[in-house]
């Protein structure tokens, strides 16, 4: 009779042997071997965009620069994707959910390993694209209002708009759009502000 447990588990390094069907961990997740970009939202696979486009690129680009000068002076860190984000989610045993969102910024240094971020950023900055319009607006803001993201700012290339949703009493509020000829007020970070003429320079 064979014993199940000396039965060795072969990592999947194709994309297309994961079980749509099946919840899986992050200890799943780092066992993948695969090119193929995906994130894991309360256990399901998502998979990302193979490349953003080269106005994703650019804005997340004007971004990175606009962030870094105001948070490199202080004990908050900047990173970009790709860059794992785990949030365990309350009422699940383990982690179950692994994120990369463009930008992000954690003020808590013991969040921070080799891996990436165990626990939620303090801002989260996603740029929509066509293919992630839904997931960024329904999926994510429900998921990181979920977990405690301060502060997540909705970046939108195609009409040049950013809006910005802060965290009071476990509920998202959102800001007015801001639209070039504006300044981005952050909420929770108030020496974070941002022309955003300068987000979207050489979008066109």
């Amino acid at each position: 009779m064979s014993d199940d447990k000396n039965i060795i588990e072969e990592p999947i390094a194709f994309y297309g042997q994961l079980d749509q069907s099946k919840s899986y961990t992050y200890t799943d997740y780092m066992k993948w071997q695969f090119d193929e970009r995906v994130e894991l939202i309360k256990g399901k696979i998502l998979k990302m965009a193979a490349a953003p486009s080269r106005k994703h690129q650019i804005t997340s680009g004007n971004l990175h620069f606009e962030l870094s000068t105001v948070f490199r002076k202080n004990k908050c860190q900047l990173y970009s994707a790709p860059f794992d984000v785990r949030l365990p989610i309350s009422g699940t045993s383990g982690i179950d959910t692994v994120v990369q969102p463009d930008l992000c910024v954690v003020c808590d240094e013991a969040k921070l390993d080799d891996a990436g971020c165990n626990g939620a950023p303090d801002l989260i900055v996603e740029i929509l694209s066509p293919s992630n319009t839904r997931h960024d607006l329904k999926t994510k803001f429900e998921l990181y209002e979920e977990v405690g993201v301060s502060e997540y700012w909705i970046v939108s290339p195609w009409d040049k708009t950013v809006i910005v949703y802060y965290l009071k009493e476990g509920n998202y509020l959102g800001s007015k759009f801001y639209t070039e000829g504006s300044t981005i007020q952050s909420i929770h970070f108030p020496d974070l502000k941002v022309d955003v003429l300068g987000v979207f320079e050489g979008v066109e």
